[in-house]
């Protein structure tokens, strides 16, 4: 379960961005102190992976995107295929090919602290280097982490200070990611990736009920993925099913399927065998859709 071709041990911004519908250089001086979006973290983001110059699941991370800015009333810039166009462009510019991308829309009006704008959003993006996360992580927990009955619950949005934080506290004290845990105690999600623990045959993952995002990878487990003998499903998990599975493991667009290793420096049962399973299968999807979308015309 290791990188996929192309992918380096470093997370290093590329030299160009896009800005709007313009690619500019990463040192350039154009946002402005009154964007009440950067003041106040009021827009939306998703991460993408490039591989081979494609835009995995772009359809699914625009759609999510929009289903979020549309709850905090952040107007989108453009079409998706706009944005689509615009980021491909981003992509050919840094011959980022394979590589990371995060796409922001950043909302500029609707504070007393704000000034003259030009456009109510603004469309940001950049790519990155891949990160090689390792054979797995180490994790502990974070009590009334995530307010399951918030009608903001799961939502991803530029507002990320809380989770920063509990990650440099936990890589302080030697873990690599953190448990979420909502106000009922339940199992949410990890600050950047779901969770997802196996009793046997059966593979479960917190419902969104939990408060936890609806993350692609987490997505295309529950409805395009299938492994043999394998069942994958929603269910509430408390911290005491996660110590007692056969396997624990995280997903995100950038990690795909990454093993538990330890939860409150306590080791896990490494079978490894579910996970193993499906990530084979999730590699098949991966590589026919970057296979099909490279014969589409950007």
């Amino acid at each position: 379960m290791g990188l996929r071709p192309g992918a380096t041990i470093n997370s290093v911004i590329h030299r160009h961005i896009l800005f709007n519908d313009q690619i500019r250089d990463s040192t350039e001086k154009i946002l402005t102190a009154g964007q009440v979006g950067l003041l106040a973290g009021w827009g939306v983001f998703s991460t993408l992976r490039v591989a081979d110059g494609v835009l995995f699941a772009f359809e699914r991370h625009w759609a999510r995107m929009c289903k979020d800015a549309a709850l905090f009333r952040v107007p989108m810039p453009c079409t998706q295929e706009e944005g689509r166009r615009r980021l491909l462009a981003l992509v050919e510019a840094n011959k980022a090919h394979n590589a990371s991308l995060r796409v922001d829309v950043v909302r500029n009006d609707g504070s007393p602290y704000g000034g003259p704008v030009e456009r109510r959003s603004e469309l940001i993006a950049m790519t990155a280097s891949l990160k090689d996360w390792g054979s797995g992580v180490k994790l502990s927990y974070v009590p009334q982490a995530r307010h399951a009955a918030s009608m903001f619950a799961g939502a991803k949005i530029l507002s990320w200070a809380m989770n920063l934080t509990w990650i440099e506290d936990a890589h302080a004290k030697g873990f690599d990611e953190v448990i979420l845990l909502n106000e009922r105690g339940e199992v949410s999600e990890c600050t950047s990736a779901n969770i997802f623990a196996v009793r046997g045959r059966d593979v479960w993952t917190p419902p969104l009920s939990s408060g936890c995002l609806p993350g692609v990878t987490r997505e295309l487990l529950l409805s395009e993925i299938q492994a043999p003998g394998y069942s994958v499903g929603e269910k509430v998990l408390m911290p005491g099913d996660l110590e007692a599975a056969d396997e624990v493991f995280i997903t995100s667009t950038t990690r795909e399927l990454l093993p538990v290793l330890e939860i409150e420096h306590q080791p896990l049962k490494r079978r490894d065998e579910a996970s193993r399973a499906l990530q084979a299968e999730f590699s098949k999807y991966f590589d026919r859709y970057v296979a099909e979308h490279k014969a589409v015309p950007a």
